[in-house]
């Protein structure tokens, strides 16, 4: 059995298989198999235990008792502040533009390409460009990272050297 603390500025409910956390930037929900574990609220506290009838699966019911820990606590952690990547856009041939339109992300003119090349945005994951600089964030930590590595895996260049071309969107760190 564990027990996960609800933070303050988060409101959680839990109807059959699915918990909603709600917080001031939004909601995030998430449905868990009920035939394995039981998660209920109590006390301002969430209660997460895994079902004793099941033997076989208890092993398996323990570590999905653990990973519903997880990602409640990310839940929790997103509705009271956004998760974020930056990513920078490089390029040294032909100048990449970008552009978000309908929840997708195009790139434009990848190594002089005529075509764009687009993947989708997950969720309710916001990006912004400006210059060369993009910024995605969300409530949602899954569909925050999700996003990212979509935008990572369209800029994969094929049939030519990856040592000469290096366009493309990269992770980046800024100190802030």
């Amino acid at each position: 059995m564990i027990s996960l603390e609800i933070n303050q500025d988060a409101t959680a409910e839990v109807s059959g298989n699915e918990i909603k956390v709600t917080g001031k930037l939004g909601t995030n929900t998430r449905k868990f198999n009920d035939t394995l574990i039981d998660v209920r609220i109590d006390g301002g506290r969430f209660v997460i235990e895994s079902k004793k009838d099941i033997k076989k699966m208890q092993k398996k019911a323990m570590k999905i008792e653990q990973t519903m820990a997880g990602e409640l606590s990310n839940d929790m952690e997103g509705v009271g502040k956004y998760f974020e990547i930056d990513m920078q856009i490089v390029f040294a041939h032909f100048p990449i533009t970008i552009e978000v339109a309908d929840g997708i992300f195009y790139i434009k003119n990848m190594i002089g390409e005529r075509a764009k090349r687009s993947t989708r945005i997950i969720g309710n994951t916001k990006v912004e460009a400006s210059g060369q600089k993009v910024r995605i964030y969300g409530t949602n930590n899954d569909n925050v990272t999700q996003t990212a590595a979509n935008i990572r895996k369209i800029c994969k260049i094929r049939h030519k050297d990856s040592r000469v071309f290096q366009d493309g969107v990269y992770y980046s760190k800024e100190e802030k």
